[in-house]
Parts: structure tokens; sequence; C-alpha cells
């Protein structure tokens, strides 16, 4: 199956950390393709090399070359995105933080749109729902729970959480 790796973690060094060591080993171990937003390569070969462009904007000094360089890559970064979860089966959302990423929430939207199931992951044991009937935002929990998916709060249980969704 493949699999959208959607969720923040490439922002911070601790993410990547997690992301890199917990998160794509254990996607490829179950025996699955992690389409990747963050690596340099993907499977379906959206936009080879913007890895490598966007690492370069990052070394900019800040002003408005960068900026202007920025709202260029933006688009490309956000259809390379877009493509990715259009050639996914499955969409993995990282739900940490205090409150659910902006841009993982997106990416939940869209894919529930298109059909996709996701599945959640929540390890973060603060409570950052909007009332006592779920454990984060109820639109982002409605739309993973009404495209066939699950939350979980162990990446050790993502096995089983994925032999549950069905996938057309």
């Amino acid at each position: 199956m493949k699999i959208y790796l959607a969720g923040p973690l490439g922002f911070s060094e601790a993410g990547r950390a997690f992301h890199e060591k917990a998160v794509v080993p254990t996607i490829r171990r179950l025996g699955h393709i992690g389409l990747d937003p963050w690596s340099a390569t993907n499977p379906l070969g959206i936009e080879p090399g913007l890895a490598a462009e966007v690492a370069a904007v990052t070394k900019m000094p800040f002003g408005e070359g960068r900026r202007d360089a920025w709202r260029k890559l933006n688009l490309r970064i956000g259809a390379k995105n877009q493509g990715l979860i259009d050639g996914c089966d499955l969409v993995f959302a990282v739900l940490d933080g205090a409150d659910v990423d902006s841009g993982t929430a997106a990416e939940i939207g869209y894919a529930f749109a298109k059909g996709k199931p996701t599945v959640g992951y929540r390890g973060d044991f603060r409570v950052t729902a909007d009332n006592d009937g779920s454990i984060l935002n109820l639109q982002v929990e409605y739309f993973i729970y009404a495209s066939g998916g699950t939350i979980i709060t162990q990446i050790d249980e993502l096995a089983t959480a994925l032999a549950a969704v069905k996938v057309a």
C-alpha cells in the first residue's frame, strides 16, 4: 500500500529524528511504500530536485530574494504534496502539538474529499479537544473517522490500525 506521511515533523530536529527513526522505518517494515513529503526522493517521481532547491533557499540571507524564492517554491511544494496524496492509498497523519498542524489538517481534509482513509497518530498526551467528546479538534477527528480511519496513540499500534482500514 502507498501511504502518504502527513505531519509537521520535518520542521524540527526532534521531529525529523522521530520521523526518520520511527515513522518511516515502521511503514517500510510493515511492507508499505511511504510517500514522504520530507524526502528528497519519492516513488512517484514528482518534482525531482525540489528538496535541493528548498535547502538552497533556507541558506539564503533574509530579504526580498529569499521571500520571492519561497513564494515560487511554496506553490510547487503544495502541488507536489497534492500529487503525493492523489497517488496514495491511505494517509498516515501525525497529530501531535498544541493543536493539529494546519497543513496536516488541510491534507486530511483533501484526502477525505478524494475518498482516501486516514490513520492518525497522536503520541502527544495533551488534550487539545473542543470538548470532552474528542481528543483533538473535532473537525479533524471527524474527517479521520468518517474516512474509515482511526487514531492511534502509539506507533506500535500502526500494523493493527492499517489492517483494520478498508482501502479502495
